[in-house]
Order: structure tokens, then sequence, then C-alpha cells
């Protein structure tokens, strides 16, 4: 059985989740950041943060298909 705190932790990535599909990368930056209060170790989040703070430094193009690429090693 699940916590509260996992439930709501799932709830709001899967926020995230559908608002960076959407490049909407300020908002998930946002919602991702209120699921890791919930879960403050959960790897997934952590994982999607940093990726929002990039792409919001760097936008990809607007034809991007949500495809991560690593540039760097």
């Amino acid at each position: 059985m699940l916590s509260e705190n996992k439930k709501k932790m799932i709830e709001y990535y899967n926020q995230g989740l559908k608002l960076y599909k959407e490049m909407k990368f300020h908002e998930a930056l946002k919602v991702f950041k209120t699921a890791l209060q919930h879960e403050p170790t959960d790897g997934p989040t952590r994982l999607y943060i940093a990726r929002c703070v990039g792409l919001i430094k760097n936008p990809p193009p607007p034809d991007w298909d949500g495809v991560f690429t690593m540039t760097t090693k």
C-alpha cells in the first residue's frame, strides 16, 4: 500500500510529465518541485527537474519530439 506522500508525489509527477511533454518547462518545473516535497529522494523527479532547468536555458526547437539528447558526458 502506498503512503499518502507517495500518492501525492505520483500525482504531481504525472502532471509535471504532461507539462514537460507539452514543452511548458517553467510550469513543469514548479510541479516537479512540488512532487519532490512529498518524496524528496525520488530520482525520476530530480532528473526531470534538472532537464527542465536545462531546457529553460536552452529551449528545444518547436518541432521537438520529446526525446532528450545528452550533449555532455
